[in-house]
């Protein structure tokens, strides 16, 4: 490490937003700025919720360099323009870069934590470099959005079903007593999903931690089928979560929700899905219960609930990036990676 950079940009008043063309005396090689990052963070520990954990890295990383922590990141590439660097914490060796490419002459810094969130790595490579780890040359896509208001309360979005819902599967139910159609011999309208999942609210879940998202979300779908009086109980990645209601579940912690690959209001059929194809059920059908909770110690406590079908997904929510999806590089790091 070189304190003495360290200092010389303490003292300079520079940000992390600030070229060093006519500084190059206090731009870090790469070494020097693994050195200085294992100096100021092996050990100490990043237990937090997944955004926050990546906030606080960043305000520690410009700390270790000398740098003025900013009240909040601005959405440059990289984060750290001055010193050409990026900034990833590891629980896995899955390193998941979003929205952009690899950067050879960009630096990257991974930090790898353990079970009980403590740091016992870190490493500075360039983007040449990793890009050597990357074997898929592609980029996983997935939409995401954010609700256009501050969620205060319980919201019934669509206050119907979509048509071919309701008339379809009414009409099958009719026809043939859920000999063929199984999966919605219970099926309830939407309205009445609304009251069901209503009785969540108030509701505490086991929160197995800052970073388990997925865990958090197979509790909330043990409780949403007992609502529902379903016996589907198990999250098994099958989209939508609670078949026979057409339902898809969303727990949030944060304000962004995560849709995954497939636009909600898609007037496309739903693929693998049971008598989807003869029933005519597209995604914008699916309907979405969105819980928002709050993190209390080792629960989540349900606050709200929006429903909406994906055809009015929409009138509610925001789409990040217009029309497009936001994308990412998914890199797995050799086993050896941090001895």
């Amino acid at each position: 490490m070189n304190p003495n950079k360290v200092t010389a940009i303490r003292s300079s008043g520079l940000t992390i937003y600030d070229s060093l063309d006519d500084r190059p005396e206090l731009f870090f090689d790469l070494d020097e700025l693994e050195q200085t990052l294992i100096a100021a963070l092996l050990g100490t520990t990043l237990d937090f919720p997944l955004r926050t954990r990546s906030k606080v890295a960043k305000q520690r990383v410009c700390k270790a360099l000398g740098y003025p922590v900013p009240s909040s990141f601005q959405r440059t590439r990289p984060r750290f323009p001055g010193q050409e660097l990026d900034v990833f914490v590891q629980k896995s060796n899955n390193v998941q870069i979003w929205n952009d490419g690899i950067t050879p002459t960009r630096r990257y810094a991974l930090i790898r934590v353990d079970d009980r969130e403590r740091v016992t790595g870190v490493r500075v490579i360039n983007g040449e470099a990793l890009s050597r780890l990357d074997r898929s040359d592609t980029l996983t896509h997935k939409y995401q959005a954010t609700s256009q208001d501050p969620i205060v309360r319980s919201t019934l979005v669509s206050s119907t079903d979509t048509g071919p819902v309701i008339s379809k599967i009414v009409s099958a139910n009719h026809r043939e007593q859920g000999n063929s159609v199984p999966f919605f011999a219970d099926f309830k309208p939407i309205a009445d999903v609304f009251e069901s999942l209503s009785q969540l609210i108030g509701v505490r879940i086991d929160n197995p931690g800052a970073d388990q998202e997925r865990n958090r979300g197979a509790g909330l779908h043990v409780a949403i089928a007992h609502c529902l009086a379903s016996d589907e109980l198990t999250d098994n990645g099958q989209f939508p979560d609670i078949a026979s209601q057409l339902l898809e579940i969303k727990l949030q912690t944060a304000t962004t929700v995560d849709l995954g690959a497939v636009h909600p209001n898609s007037e496309e059929i739903l693929v693998g899905y049971p008598a989807a194809k003869r029933l005519g059920i597209r995604h914008c059908d699916v309907r979405y219960a969105i819980l928002y909770g709050s993190i209390d110690d080792e629960e989540v406590i349900i606050e709200h609930l929006v429903l909406t079908t994906g055809q009015d997904f929409f009138k509610f929510f925001q789409q990040f990036g217009g029309l497009e999806k936001n994308s990412k590089n998914q890199i797995t790091l050799p086993g050896d990676f941090w001895d």
